[in-house]
């Protein structure tokens, strides 16, 4: 490239290929093929060696933790590439500041080249950088600008009752003539109607769960594997037993979704903005609902009775005060299981922590063909645990005694030893003083011999 001195050093070059959904798969320009082409052609007439290519097709440029791209960072580290090369800027990533960090930071105290070939960037290339950061920033402008148009685009089809899931909710299935429109799946209907039936005689969440379990149904993730979903599958190796026990919370899902009495919910959970990784969930009564997109398997009538069942069944946090401070933190000994803090109504005494007794979640959810209860009241645990705090605060503070003690003993055996060995050196540099004197005693008596006639010595 212009303004660069030309180098001998050969590189060995990893080539990075990206394409992200929002560039269109129409636009061959962008193509991983046609990058690869590029990219290759560009290291052949360089005399180069390409060490790697790595492509990560489907990404985002303002992720960057994409697959191949964190592959490559591994490499550079190990040392396997020292120049990276890409079609464009744009195509490293849209991310300003994460850009920056890599052009700045990272490939110069790796020493690694980086090249973007139709920008003419080059790390090499000092005046060239110079206008870097100012693409860096235009590229992340253009990721905002299409990220509110793409947005703007769901929005509008959200508005027109189109669903837009990857997956169909369970007990729904997706038009095979649109796929934005969803059917009832006549093979587990009647499981979600059950489950609301249960719900409208005034079962609670962990009796429902119990009756699914016994009637031996495919939980959701279960019956979505079943199907041939992807990512489904994972959570049920090695552990067959898993595929027919049902959890409060996809039961829980299932009675408040608006989905089952014909609406469409959608914007349950939305970033602050395109580089935001968190998503905050919205409290039921917040989720955008369309009502009338498909057909309901239960009744709008029935779906908020259910909801007020729901509401009225539920207990307002810490009552009475209590703070439960072991949550998720004491397991069940036989299962595994967490503990979970029960407010035990019949009781009436005056201290909230004596109206509360932890037990065994699964039992709790699934009764005792998988565990058993394991009450311990929170008085005892509590006691229990502080009992405990106050053994190890006693062993510390003797701990720290015996240290101390070892500490001061180390310091008098080394205060003694120094004392001993400024003695000793002291007696050692007498002793050497004595021997240079004899030395040089003995050298002037050797001398005045050489200057005795001859025959006096014999």
């Amino acid at each position: 490239m212009a303004g660069i001195k030309e180098e001998k050093k050969i590189y060995l070059v990893g080539i990075y290929c990206r394409l992200s959904k929002d560039d269109g798969t129409d636009n061959e320009s962008a193509s991983i093929a046609t990058q690869k082409s590029i990219l290759t052609d560009y290291v052949k007439k360089q005399g180069w060696h390409i060490a790697k290519t790595y492509v990560d097709d489907g990404y985002s440029g303002t992720n960057f933790q994409r697959p191949s791209f964190q592959n490559m960072i591994k490499d550079i580290e190990s040392g396997l590439i020292n120049c990276v090369i890409t079609k464009d800027l744009s195509r490293l990533g849209r991310n300003y500041l994460d850009c920056g960090l890599y052009l700045e930071v990272f490939f110069p105290e790796h020493n690694v080249r980086y090249i973007a070939v139709n920008d003419g960037v080059d790390t090499l290339n000092k005046s060239a950088m110079d206008i870097t950061p100012f693409r860096n920033i235009l590229n992340e402008m253009y990721a905002a600008d299409i990220s509110v148009k793409i947005k703007s685009a769901y929005r509008a089809r959200f508005q027109q009752g189109k669903f837009m899931g990857t997956t169909a909710p369970y007990g729904y299935i997706k038009d095979p003539a649109d796929h934005n429109h969803l059917l009832i799946d006549d093979k587990v209907a009647h499981v979600v109607k059950e489950i609301f039936d249960l719900a409208l005689k005034g079962n609670g969440v962990a009796k429902i769960c119990r009756h699914l379990n016994k009637q031996h149904i495919l939980r959701p993730a279960a019956y979505a594997a079943e199907r041939g979903e992807t990512g489904f599958e994972r959570h049920f190796e090695g552990n067959e037993d898993k595929r027919y026990i049902w959890s409060g919370n996809s039961v829980r899902s299932i009675l408040r979704s608006p989905i089952y009495a014909g609406n469409l919910v959608g914007y349950k959970r939305i970033a602050a903005n395109m580089k935001s990784k968190k998503r905050p969930s919205k409290l039921p009564e917040e989720w955008e609902v369309i009502p009338n997109t498909h057909e309901g398997i239960v009744t709008q009538e029935e779906f908020d009775i259910v909801q007020q069942l729901i509401t009225s069944r539920r207990l307002p946090q810490n009552k009475g005060g209590f703070v439960n401070i072991f949550a998720g933190v004491i397991k069940c000994v036989d299962c595994g299981c967490a503990l979970r803090a029960m407010n035990v109504h019949r009781r009436k005494r005056p201290e909230i922590i004596d109206c509360v007794q932890y037990s065994c979640n699964n039992y709790a959810r699934n009764g005792r063909s998988e565990c058993s209860a394991h009450n311990i009241e929170a008085r005892d645990l509590f006691n229990a645990v502080l009992a405990d705090i106050n053994c190890f605060a006693d062993m510390a503070v003797n701990d720290e005694k015996a240290v101390r003690a070892i500490e001061k003993r180390l310091t008098e055996t080394d205060q003694s030893r120094a004392k001993a060995l400024e003695k000793e050196r002291k007696k050692l540099n007498k002793r050497l003083a004595e021997l240079d004197r004899l030395f040089s005693s003995l050298s002037t008596r050797i001398r005045s011999w050489s200057v005795l006639p001859s025959g006096i010595l014999r």
